[in-house]
């Protein structure tokens, strides 16, 4: 096989790896801040069952405030029942008492009910609060595992950018500028096998002399239809850069 044209494997199969590797670096941060989203959640949620809890804790102030109110206007009022000095006056001051008495009833029982809401609030207050906890050390594991996968993604990145200018640095520089191109072209697929007679990326027969141009192997040569560097029963395997090392060295 030529030169240029396995040297030019070994590319594709790095070009391959390295947009892995770049793909892998950008996509984790986008997965902290999915997992951070749901810690936000959480948050939300305990805030939410917290001020339920608080509303409720004010609802019971205000009506014990009502309460004492209620019982100081009883006291009084029973104060001047002392000084009245007709029965109708003083049933006017009983059904006084016993309105204020009344709503005194009336508060208690609310209390009661604020008392009986709040047990299943205090519940959801402390479930919410070992959620969030928990979600916080999954959230702080997930970031040192992303920290520490993006630090060797990145060296593995710098190493791959590095024999992949080596190897760029021994083809042709026509072969090499080809390369390039049709690899923007085709979105990192430059390379495609002709073995079977027809160009294995977009199926496209090959013309008879064309063919057998190409199993002479002793130019490059590319696609007539889709512009790729075809290869014609390649010793490395397009797909595995281990195998292309082991070819060249």
């Amino acid at each position: 096989m030529l030169q240029d044209l396995t040297l030019a494997l070994r590319l594709q199969a790095l070009d391959r790896k390295i947009v892995g590797l770049e793909n892998e670096i950008a996509t984790l941060p986008k997965h902290i801040a999915e997992i951070e989203k749901k810690l936000i959640a959480h948050t939300r949620r305990l805030e939410a069952d917290r001020a339920a809890l608080a509303a409720n804790a004010r609802d019971r102030k205000k009506l014990e405030g009502d309460i004492q109110v209620q019982e100081q206007k009883i006291s009084k009022l029973r104060d001047q029942m002392l000084q009245v000095k007709t029965n109708e006056q003083y049933r006017a001051f009983q059904n006084e008492i016993a309105y204020a008495e009344g709503e005194i009833r009336k508060a208690e029982d609310k209390i009661l009910e604020l008392m009986e809401q709040s047990e299943p609030l205090e519940r959801n207050v402390k479930a919410a609060e070992a959620d969030l906890k928990a979600e916080q050390k999954h959230v702080e594991e997930e970031k040192k595992r992303a920290r520490e996968r993006t630090a060797i993604d990145e060296k593995a990145l710098e190493q791959e950018r590095s024999e992949r200018n080596s190897i760029a640095g021994q083809m042709t520089p026509k072969v090499h500028a080809d390369y390039e191109r049709i690899r923007k072209k085709t979105k990192g697929n430059p390379i495609a096998d002709a073995t079977e007679g027809r160009c294995d990326a977009c199926q496209i027969a090959l013309r008879p002399q064309f063919f057998q141009d190409l199993r002479r192997g002793d130019k490059i040569m590319l696609c007539e239809s889709c512009g790729r560097i075809l290869t014609y029963n390649p010793v490395v395997d397009v797909a595995s850069d281990v195998a292309a090392s082991q070819q060249i060295s």
